[in-house]
């Protein structure tokens, strides 16, 4: 039951939505199996009872057939299934055709039975070809052409009046339902993976809308110095050409600009590059919180302000500082990231807690001094994964993301640790030692609300280090 529970949860919300939607087909298929092809063997026929329900058979095997191949077609993921819709079509109508025939003959004389097999044959099969047909226009001429049909064979076959309205009525409202519902449904599974397509190619625009970003503001940088660089270098090639001293000075310029942008450019770069806790905490929270997962944080005051709230009803102050020096701000900031990012990408997280201190989880300080503490602890892994309570080791299914947020913490003598902890949950914990307190560093903690940007891309994708 653990493998079948670990299977599921390591499907990604629109594969769950296509398999629950492609076996709520096939199981109308053993619906029509169960409710009209058993019947017509058990009920005394004789060889008739086999034959009907080998029909039955068909047309059900056929069906579910043509709803798989529709619905790839209608995912865009295979041509449109013609031959096989007129092939249910056909089958269909001859088998409502027999129904009318059997009944018209006193064949099967039960009412109750004869109707059955009738819509079965007419409704089953309509709603399968409504599938595979392109507009609205045409599955309400389908519609009208099923009922129009068993109307007009009822009365050519003679039968009482009551019993082609029976017939009429019973094929109008059954049939309109079951299309609606078949083609709602194969909507719904599209629009889930459109919405699912869209969010990776928001995703992506983010993406290159921060590298032109980027690229413009390196542009601003350097344009001018590159401009005044070579000016001054042609000008001091023309000066050396006629022995000028003064091209000497233009050489020392054209140094001076060039290490001034040299200066500038990693300016640029180390924008990119820092994250800011308070954006990153508060950006984990509204992105957590759209995609359906309950977001707690819970932080220390002096850390993170304000109160940790659920959802959207509390959180961090806007004009809070935090008492941490920049370098962890910014190293605890991408574990945030780090971490969001994972929590969407894995398993099918519901709730997801944040937790900063400045202390071991069980409230002793570290031996050395105190250490800053982020725990980021969510459910929703598969039980399978969670077999084995050892750490991540760099190089496992940690990914490069782990890896390269141990490389951040060990520039500052910190330390990460990923560990699955049982019961489908995930603990990561970062920990970095803290300088003792000192006058430079009393209230000189940047503000939070100053930080780079939103944490929505990370700075490797767009500086590409």
């Amino acid at each position: 039951m653990s493998g079948l529970t670990g299977w599921w949860h390591g499907k990604s919300k629109p594969v769950k939505v296509e398999i629950y939607t492609r076996w709520s087909f096939y199981l109308f298929g053993f619906m029509e199996l169960a409710l009209i092809g058993v019947p017509s063997l058990t009920a005394g026929h004789g060889p008739l009872g086999g034959w009907l329900f080998l029909l039955v058979c068909l047309q059900a095997a056929l069906c579910c057939l043509l709803q798989s191949q529709a619905l790839d077609w209608r995912l865009g993921r295979r041509e449109r299934p013609v031959r096989l819709t007129l092939a249910v079509a056909v089958a269909s109508a001859e088998g409502a055709l027999v129904a009318l025939v059997l009944r018209a003959t006193d064949v099967i004389t039960d009412e109750s039975e004869n109707a059955l097999l009738l819509v079965g044959f007419a409704v089953f099969g309509l709603a399968s070809v409504a599938m595979g047909l392109r507009t609205h226009r045409q599955m309400a001429y389908a519609v009208l052409g099923t009922v129009g049909g068993t109307a007009a064979i009822t009365l050519v076959l003679s039968m009482p009046a009551r019993i082609v309205v029976g017939n009429v009525v019973g094929v109008a409202l059954a049939g309109t339902a079951l299309v609606f519902a078949y083609v709602f449904s194969a909507w719904l599974l599209k629009a889930v993976w459109d919405l699912d397509a869209a969010r990776e190619l928001q995703t992506r625009l983010a993406v290159a809308e921060e590298r032109l970003r980027f690229g413009r503001d390196l542009h601003d940088v350097m344009g001018r110095n590159l401009a005044v660089i070579a000016l001054k270098s042609e000008l001091a090639v023309q000066l050396a050409e006629r022995g000028r001293p003064e091209a000497v000075a233009q050489m020392a310029e054209v140094q001076r600009i060039a290490r001034e942008s040299q200066r500038e450019v990693r300016d640029v770069v180390r924008g990119y590059r820092e994250a800011d806790l308070h954006t990153e905490l508060e950006g984990a929270r509204g992105v957590l919180t759209a995609a359906g997962i309950d977001c707690l944080i819970e932080g220390a005051d002096g850390l993170v302000g304000g109160d940790s709230g659920r959802g959207g009803t509390g959180g961090l102050s806007g004009d809070s500082r935090s008492g941490l020096p920049a370098e962890v701000q910014s190293a605890l900031g991408w574990v945030v990231r780090e971490a969001t990012t994972n929590v969407l990408r894995h398993g099918d997280a519901q709730r997801c807690t944040v937790r900063l201190s400045e202390s071991e989880e069980n409230g002793q300080a570290d031996a050395d001094g105190r250490e800053a503490v982020l725990v980021v602890e969510n459910d929703g892994v598969p039980v399978d994964a969670t077999a084995s309570a050892e750490p991540i080791r760099k190089g496992s299914n940690g990914g490069s993301g782990l890896a390269g947020l141990r490389e951040r913490l060990a520039a500052l003598d910190g330390t990460l640790e990923a560990r699955h902890t049982g019961h489908g949950c995930f603990r990561l914990t970062a920990r970095v030692p803290l300088p003792a307190p000192g006058p430079d560093r009393l209230g000189h903690g940047p503000g939070l609300e100053h930080g780079p940007g939103h944490g929505s891309v990370s700075a490797e994708e767009v500086v590409g280090v």
